[in-house]
């Protein structure tokens, strides 16, 4: 007993958050997504970039042999 209370108030509940719209302000979102397209011309600079060279480092050069018997 008390089951089919929670549950039609879950029900409810669900029901209000599906069929609710909120006002949208169009002009905010514009104006927002206008200033992303403005940053996507920055160029990206990778800071870390320095600390991973094309070289292998010494402790690599060494050959493993996965086929050996």
């Amino acid at each position: 007993m008390g089951r089919g209370r929670q549950k039609a108030k879950n029900t409810k509940v669900a029901r209000e958050l599906k069929y609710y719209s909120p006002a949208t302000d169009y002009s905010a979102l514009e104006a927002e997504l206008s200033k992303k397209a403005a940053d996507d011309n920055i160029e990206y600079v990778d800071k870390w970039a320095d600390l991973y060279d094309d070289e292998p480092a010494a402790d690599d050069d060494r050959v493993v042999d996965l086929d050996r018997d």
